[in-house]
C-alpha cells in the first residue's frame, strides 16, 4: 500500500506547498514507507489561514442555516461510508491499530461526526434573558480554527475536530500528525466533492515547525490541540500571549481503583482494555492499578493471566489484539520507562521486551510491573506504550490520596460492586472524566482533563459549544420583538 500526496488542500483546491520538504510515512508494522507528504512552510500556513480568513469574513458558510450545513456535511459522510474498509486498512498501515479495531473506529467516528451534527442543530442561536436590562446572548461561530491532531487516532481525530467547527459555521486549518496524516487526504477530498465553499476547510500537512506556525498565526482565532503535555504548555504560552482561545487535550496517568468487593470477572477484562488498547497509545488509559493489600496478589496473578491472552502481530491479522508502537522513537521511549521500572525496583510480573515472533516492526510486549511505588517514574510519567504499574494500598482514603497525587487528571475508574462507594471515589478523585466498573469513552458526554491534561472538552455537547463564541446584545424595545 503506497498513498503518496504532492499537494496540500487550500482556498478549495489542491495545491503543491512552496517549501520542497517531505515527510515519509512508514508503516509501524514492516517499517516499510507507505506514503510521502508536503511538509508545508511558513508561506503555506500563511496561504491556508489567509484562505481561511477570507471564506469566514466573506463567505457564505457561516451564514448558512444549519439546515444547509448539515446538507453539504451529510453528503460527506456518504462518501467517506462507501470506503470505510479503504480507510480502515489506511488507518492501521499508518499507525498500526489492529484492523479489527480500525474496522470499528471508522464508522463509530462517522456516527460520531452525525451526532456533533444534530447537537449543533440543537443549539439555540440566540435565547432572551430577562433582567434590568433585557439582553439577548447570541452564539456566533468563534472564527478561524486552526486543529493540530495526534497521530494515535487520525480518523476519529479528523472528524472530532472538523465536524464541530465546520458545523458551527467556523472555517478551519487542519493539520494532521506527520505519522498519520494518509486518510486526512480521503476526508478533505470528501468534503470537496460534497460541497464544502472554497477556504472553508484547509489542509497542511507538516511537522513540530509546520503546527509551531499555525498556532502562532496572529490570523488564527481558535487553537484545538491534542498530544502531549509538553507541546501543550507551549502551545498555550503562545496562545496566552495573543489572547488566542486554546482547546487543549493532553496527557494523562490515570489511575484504577480497585476495591475490596471488586468482581475480577468485571475488573480484570476492563484493566486490559484499559492498560493494553491501541498497544496503550490512549491518553485516558488506566496504567496505574490501584489494588488493596489483602487482594494484591489474586488481582495481579488475574490480570497477568488475562494478559498473556493477548496476541501482539500483524496488525491486518485480525486475530491480533495488539500491534506495534507507531514509530520507532515512541518504542524507544517506552522500552527506557520499562528500565527505569526495572531499576526503580519494581517487580515485572509480565513483557518488558519485545515479542520474539516479530523480526520487524516496533513491537513492545504488554508489560506488568508489580510492587510498584508511586514515587517511580513509572506512575508518575505518561508512557504512551503498553505499560501499567501496580501499586498496593492499605486503605480507601489511601488508594484516592494516591490516585490525586499526580501532575494529571484526565481519566480514572473504580471497581466495585458498592454504588455509594463507587460514587464516593468518583467525586474524589481530580479528575475531567471517570468511569464505573468500566474502561469508557463517551463521547456524548464531554471528554477533557484538568491539571496537566489540559483545558476545555473536546465531546459532547460542551464541544459543540466550544466553537462559539457569546455575544451580549442589550435591547431597547424595537430591537427586542426582532430577536425574540
Amino acid at each position: 500500500m503506497v498513498a503518496s500526496h504532492d499537494q496540500n488542500f487550500i482556498d478549495g483546491r489542491w495545491i503543491r506547498p512552496a517549501s520542497v520538504e517531505r515527510i515519509q510515512v512508514v508503516c509501524p508494522s514492516t517499517e516499510e514507507i507507505i506514503g510521502e507528504v508536503p511538509a508545508a512552510g511558513q508561506s503555506d500556513v500563511d496561504r491556508a489561514v489567509g484562505a481561511a480568513r477570507a471564506a469566514f469574513a466573506h463567505g457564505d458558510w457561516r451564514n448558512f442555516s444549519h439546515d444547509e450545513r448539515s446538507t453539504v456535511l451529510e453528503r460527506a459522510f456518504r462518501i467517506l461510508d462507501a470506503g470505510v474498509d479503504d480507510l480502515a486498512q489506511l488507518v492501521t498501515a499508518q499507525m498500526g491499530l489492529p484492523i479489527t479495531a480500525a474496522a470499528r473506529q471508522v464508522p463509530d467516528s462517522l456516527a460520531r461526526g452525525r451526532w456533533f451534527v444534530e447537537q449543533a442543530g440543537a443549539l439555540p442561536r440566540s435565547e432572551i434573558r430577562q433582567g434590568r436590562v433585557v439582553a439577548a446572548v447570541v452564539r456566533e461561530p468563534v472564527g478561524v480554527v486552526a486543529a493540530i491532531a495526534p497521530w494515535n487516532s487520525p480518523f476519529n481525530s479528523i472528524l472530532m475536530k472538523s465536524v464541530p467547527a465546520l458545523a458551527a459555521g467556523c472555517s478551519i486549518v487542519y493539520k494532521p500528525a506527520p505519522e498519520s496524516p494518509l486518510d486526512a487526504f480521503h476526508v478533505t477530498e470528501a468534503l470537496r466533492q460534497a460541497g464544502v465553499p472554497d477556504g472553508v476547510f484547509n489542509l497542511v500537512t507538516g511537522g513540530r515547525e509546520t503546527g509551531q506556525t499555525l498556532v502562532a498565526h496572529p490570523e488564527v482565532d481558535k487553537v484545538s490541540f491534542t498530544g502531549s503535555t509538553a507541546a501543550g504548555r507551549e502551545i498555550g504560552a503562545v496562545c496566552g500571549r495573543n489572547f488566542t482561545r486554546v482547546q487543549l487535550e493532553l496527557g494523562g496517568k490515570s489511575a484504577a481503583i480497585v476495591l475490596e468487593d471488586a468482581d475480577l470477572n468485571v475488573t480484570i477484562p476492563q484493566l486490559v482494555i484499559g492498560g493494553f488498547a491501541n498497544s496503550g497509545q490512549i491518553c485516558s488509559a488506566l496504567t496505574r492499578i490501584l489494588i488493596p493489600t489483602h487482594r494484591y496478589r489474586e488481582v495481579a496473578d488475574a490480570l497477568v493471566a488475562e494478559t498473556a491472552k493477548l496476541h501482539v502481530g500483524n496488525p491486518f491479522d485480525p486475530a491480533t489484539t495488539t500491534g506495534p508502537l507507531v514509530s520507532r522513537r515512541q518504542r524507544d521511549i517506552v522500552e527506557g520507562f520499562i528500565a527505569s521500572g526495572l531499576s526503580e525496583g519494581a517487580k515485572l510480573l509480565a513483557g518488558g521486551g519485545r515479542p520474539r515472533d516479530q523480526e520487524r516492526g516496533w513491537f513492545v510486549q504488554p508489560t506488568i510491573f508489580g510492587s510498584a511505588d508511586n514515587s517511580m517514574r513509572i506512575c508518575r510519567e505518561e508512557i504512551f506504550g503498553p505499560v501499567v504499574a501496580l501499586v498496593p494500598y492499605h486503605t480507601l482514603e489511601e488508594a484516592i490520596a494516591i490516585a490525586n497525587d499526580s501532575d494529571y487528571g484526565l481519566h480514572g475508574a473504580v471497581f466495585t460492586q458498592d454504588p455509594v462507594a463507587a460514587l464516593h471515589v468518583a467525586q474524589s478523585v481530580q479528575t475531567g472524566t471517570f468511569s464505573v466498573n468500566a474502561f469508557a469513552y463517551n463521547t456524548e458526554a464531554p471528554f477533557g482533563g484538568v491539571k496537566a491534561s489540559g483545558i476545555g472538552r473536546d465531546t459532547g455537547r460542551e464541544g459543540v459549544e466550544a466553537y462559539f463564541e457569546l455575544k451580549t446584545i442589550n435591547l431597547d424595545p424595537g430591537t427586542h420583538s426582532l430577536l425574540a
